[in-house]
């Protein structure tokens, strides 16, 4: 049973995310073989204020 995860900011609407969903499932069956209900895929939303990169935080250097 593959997992695949996505941690990605908050903000993408659940038209987006299924539309992720079903991408991220088609590629995988396309390049590692299976069956396409045995693939899972998480996603997180996380905030800005919750993840850092290049030493600041992501609120502040990709602010809304």
């Amino acid at each position: 049973m593959p997992i695949i995860r996505v941690e990605m900011f908050t903000g993408r609407s659940e038209e987006q995310k299924r539309a992720l969903v079903q991408d991220l499932t088609e590629a995988f069956v396309g390049a590692a073989g299976g069956n396409p209900d045995s693939v899972h895929v998480v996603i997180t939303d996380v905030d800005k204020g919750n993840w850092g990169s290049g030493g600041q935080l992501c609120s502040e250097k990709f602010p809304d």
